[in-house]
């Protein structure tokens, strides 16, 4: 049976530990507000840029630009958005695994069919200690990512299919739905699917200068980059969503934790307190 020094230290250890998980667990619940209003104001751009790729695109049947052909399959591209720290829950372990498995699916795992450009720390170390093609990272992101801070892998992965590097371009990160909830999904970025550009937009019956084929040679690439931008501001709130509830089960596991080690240590003294007695009432019995 542990002492109650042991116990003693272990109450006060994870006392400890719930003061750092109760503070993490604030920290993101106001990164998560800020993550959110990040998302959101960029919903309108991402709108009007659909609207503007699916009123030139839609229109233009005959384009020939590369980022509307459909090709065959040689070689495939992956961008996969984790982060930096760990303590998030199942956040990058979900998304990691996600990848991996469409990778052996795809590819048996053969370095020449695919390449990963990888976002964050934690998806960096856990693709490259177990061999996986890396051949572009990005890490130390900040909380609150720009649009400039990702422009260089974002444009790198563009153009790596536009030069035929990648024949197909597939985005691997975390949707955020709720606070309780995230879903892990993978998305084709490339190249852009006759869905994407078709339906009806309120900029279908302008006409665009100088022509269509030369509109979209620009807007197409924003389009992809932006879908990326949008694609790692999501995952940011879902990071901290994920971040907020680990460290909120942490906190109830360490005050429950407490709670059973008080119990153990009060019957202990208790226990050891009814010893002390009994041994002085034994001890003055034998002197009379």
């Amino acid at each position: 049976m542990a002492s109650l020094r042991d116990i003693k230290g272990r109450i006060n250890s994870t006392k400890k530990t719930s003061q750092i998980t109760k503070a993490m667990h604030m920290v993101s619940n106001s990164k998560l507000r800020r993550a959110e209003e990040n998302a959101k104001a960029f919903y309108p751009y991402m709108n009007k840029m659909q609207e503007a790729v699916t009123a030139i695109g839609g229109n233009s049947s005959e384009s020939n630009h590369p980022m509307l052909q459909t090709r065959p399959v040689k070689k495939t591209g992956y961008l996969v958005i984790t982060c930096d720290k760990g303590l998030a829950g199942p956040y990058n372990a979900n998304i990691l695994k996600s990848v991996t498995a469409k990778i052996k699916e795809r590819h048996n795992n053969n370095p020449a069919e695919y390449g990963i450009l990888v976002i964050g720390r934690v998806g960096r170390d856990f693709l490259r200690s177990r061999g996986y093609n890396v051949e572009g990272e990005i890490i130390g992101l900040s909380e609150q990512p720009s649009f400039k801070s990702i422009k260089d892998i974002s444009q790198k992965a563009v153009s790596r299919f536009e030069t035929g590097e990648y024949d197909e371009l597939y985005m691997h990160f975390s949707h955020f739905i709720s606070v309780l909830e995230q879903e892990v999904q993978e998305r084709k970025i490339l190249p852009i699917s006759k869905e994407d550009v078709s339906g009806e937009s309120s900029l279908s019956n302008y006409e665009f200068e100088p022509d269509q084929d030369a509109i979209l040679e620009v807007i197409l690439p924003q389009y992809a980059e932006s879908l990326i931008y949008g694609a790692i501001l999501d995952g940011k709130a879902s990071e901290h969503a994920s971040r907020m509830t680990a460290m909120k089960n942490a906190t109830d596991n360490a005050k429950e934790l407490i709670d059973d080690l008080s119990l153990q240590y009060n019957r202990a003294r208790q226990a050891a307190i009814t010893q002390q007695i009994t041994e002085i009432v034994g001890g003055a019995a034998a002197l009379e």
